[in-house]
């Protein structure tokens, strides 16, 4: 419910979210397509290479598809969005944004996960002793409010952390940089990269996936209704965003950063293919079943780990039916 209460605003932030290639207008023959409003989880990036890539190539459009990017930002909620219907689809973060939509009782589905591992990170000091995660017990750590009720639920749970490690994280590096007993979150394409760049330092990177971090990340979330009246408008976007990561990463992604460049000014070519380039190295988006399953796959082995865990530590009630999270009807994957 608080979801739906807050459409207001969503609808008051999508006004001045929208990227500059929707704000051009209808595309040629709208008629003959569906429009579809994707709306992002934050200012174009690498992290989307896949999405515009799939738009700049033509490759929604080809298959009857009027895609408009949302670019999103710190005034741009996404749940939101989807709940009050200013957008058809839009991206999840993580597993956790979708099992608390499941939760609330918002109409609401997962339909594909572009990662198939979290990008997300801990980042440490070179040198001080810290050589894997388990290491870290004990020690002060960075973390963002929302990711105390992420992804630090499991850290808890697998290598005994406990809450007084937490410190604030403001998604500003200079307190790590200023005390190598700190560690910090990050994402494995992004602080890393920039933490170098400012101390000239390659830090200690563990990413928490190849720890066992069961999590998905970049997911496609769609209302139920779309699904249940245009489910080959839903197959079409989830097979066209497919194909625009299998481009981005495995082709040319100089139309795709053009794009994202125009969306988002501040974002410069080397964060760009640092980005991208690890996103090939460690496998963010075509390692584990993707690699046999195809770009976006999505299983129940892996919802019901990741629901066991967070049940397991409170976060949800155990007798909670979070297969109503997502569906894989567009990806396969099941048992």
């Amino acid at each position: 419910m608080k979801v739906l209460r807050l459409a207001a605003l969503a609808l008051a932030a999508l006004a001045c979210a929208c990227s500059p290639a929707e704000r051009q207008g209808p595309a040629k023959g709208e008629g003959e397509l569906t429009t579809i409003r994707f709306a992002t989880d934050w200012r174009a990036q690498a992290e989307h290479g896949g999405f515009y890539q799939a738009l700049a190539s033509g490759e929604y459009e080809r298959r009857g598809l009027d895609v408009r990017i949302v670019q999103g930002g710190p005034g741009v909620n996404v749940p939101q969005l989807l709940a009050s219907g200013a957008v058809e689809a839009g991206m999840g973060s993580n597993s956790f944004i979708v099992l608390n939509l499941a939760k609330e009782g918002v109409p609401v589905k997962a339909v594909a996960a572009m990662m198939q591992k979290d990008p997300q990170v801990l980042i440490a000091h070179p040198g001080v002793g810290v050589e894997k995660i388990a290491d870290l017990k004990g020690k002060p750590i960075l973390l963002s409010d929302a990711s105390v009720t992420a992804f630090w639920v499991w850290l808890k749970s697998k290598y005994g952390f406990t809450d007084d490690q937490v410190r604030k994280y403001t998604f500003n590096s200079a307190p790590f940089l200023a005390d190598k007993r700190v560690a910090q979150q990050g994402y494995v394409t992004s602080e890393p990269y920039t933490i170098e760049k400012e101390a000239g330092v390659a830090p200690k990177v563990f990413l928490l996936a190849d720890e066992g971090y069961p999590g998905y990340a970049t997911m496609i979330l769609v209302p139920e209704r779309l699904i249940a009246e245009k489910p080959e408008a839903v197959q079409a976007f989830v097979a066209a965003t497919a194909q625009g990561w299998r481009d981005y990463l495995n082709g040319d992604p100089s139309a795709a950063d053009a794009l994202i460049r125009k969306d988002n000014p501040e974002m410069t070519q080397d964060v760009l293919d640092q980005a991208r380039a690890k996103l090939k190295s460690y496998a963010i988006v075509e390692g584990g079943d993707a690699q046999t399953r195809g770009i976006g796959v999505m299983t129940d082995e892996r919802w019901a780990e990741f629901f066991e865990v967070a049940a397991s530590q409170g976060v949800y009630p155990k007798d909670l039916d979070y297969r109503r999270a997502y569906t894989l009807q567009f990806v396969g994957g099941g048992k």
